[in-house]
């Protein structure tokens, strides 16, 4: 099923709105994972929605989302090791399958049955994690469904940006740590779709979300996610041509690194794709055009309940 949203510049769903980045930490809670502080947030009521958010970002970017789906769900996400208001530890070997387990232990100690994914950039590799794992028979609670924004499900079709290629390299350290506000800026606005760019208090708030805690030291460990991909490729694409529970595919076709091409990869591997492509959106829907991404995720929602 392809589906083409319209432009709706300017249009805001019911519920929308911007919170102060002071105040999205005041209201959240810490938790430990092994021996580490991890910062979370939990609003809303009825059925649990898990929100997994990308590289290198945090729980943040979906600030604009979040009034939304809090209407009719009991809204859950956290900010996974290594990224936003969570501890950074600067010699920890990251990965995709630890963040997993993150949130498989986390999920797990809060009695939650049965779960819905929501999932971007990097959190949609941790998502097929997940469905990997029920599918093994693996997760000790049900997947329900599985809504995708823009990330590489398929690495064959990732298009990194140099900043990206840079920090994966052997001079990802120095690249790291030499990191400026001007070249993260430069690299950032460009995921963006030339009609909506991040605003100068948006690249603050990003830009603190990064440095927070010696962030900026890590970049090159968290980024190993792209080797990851590709070494578990088979597994990952496997996960979401396996799926029992009905996903969708949000995709910001803008988007320069997992745009169009992986909305095409997805059409091509998936049995009866459900893509809703967004115009003049970029990497970022949620925090791009947060109506038309509710939109669809509560018209998803609506199709099967």
């Amino acid at each position: 099923m392809e589906q083409v949203m319209p432009d709706a510049s300017g249009e805001r769903a019911p519920g929308a709105g911007n919170e102060n980045l002071e105040h999205w930490q005041q209201q959240g809670k810490w938790f430990s994972y092994g021996g580490y502080a991890i910062f979370s947030r939990m609003a809303g009521q009825g059925d649990p929605l898990v929100l997994l958010h990308g590289f290198p970002t945090a729980s943040w970017d979906w600030n604009r989302l979040w009034p939304m789906l809090a209407q009719h769900h009991q809204v859950l996400t956290l900010d996974m090791l290594g990224f936003g208001f969570s501890d950074k530890p600067p010699l920890y070997d990251y990965s995709i399958e630890d963040q997993a387990d993150l949130f498989e232990g986390w999920i797990t100690g809060l009695g939650l049955k049965s779960v819905s994914l929501f999932a971007h950039d990097y959190g949609s590799s941790v998502a097929q994690e997940l469905l990997a794992r029920e599918q093994e028979g693996l997760l000790p609670f049900h997947i329900q469904q599985v809504c995708f924004l823009n990330g590489a499900l398929f690495p064959e079709v990732h298009n990194p940006l140099l900043i990206q290629k840079l920090l994966h390299s052997p001079l990802g350290g120095l690249i790291s740590l030499g990191l400026t506000r001007r070249t993260f800026e430069r690299s950032f606005t460009r995921l963006f779709s030339p009609g909506r760019p991040p605003e100068k208090n948006d690249l603050d708030d990003f830009w603190y979300l990064l440095t927070y805690n010696n962030g900026r030291g890590i970049l090159h460990r968290l980024i190993h996610f792209m080797e990851e991909r590709r070494c578990h490729r088979n597994r990952w694409v496997g996960a979401l041509q396996n799926a029992t529970q009905p996903l969708r595919l949000i995709s910001g076709v803008a988007d320069p690194v997992s745009g169009a091409a992986m909305a095409r990869r997805y059409r091509e591997l998936i049995t009866e794709p459900d893509v809703v492509s967004l115009r003049n959106v970029g990497h970022y829907p949620h925090f791009e055009s947060a109506g038309e991404v509710y939109r669809a995720w509560r018209e998803f929602w609506k199709q099967h309940h």
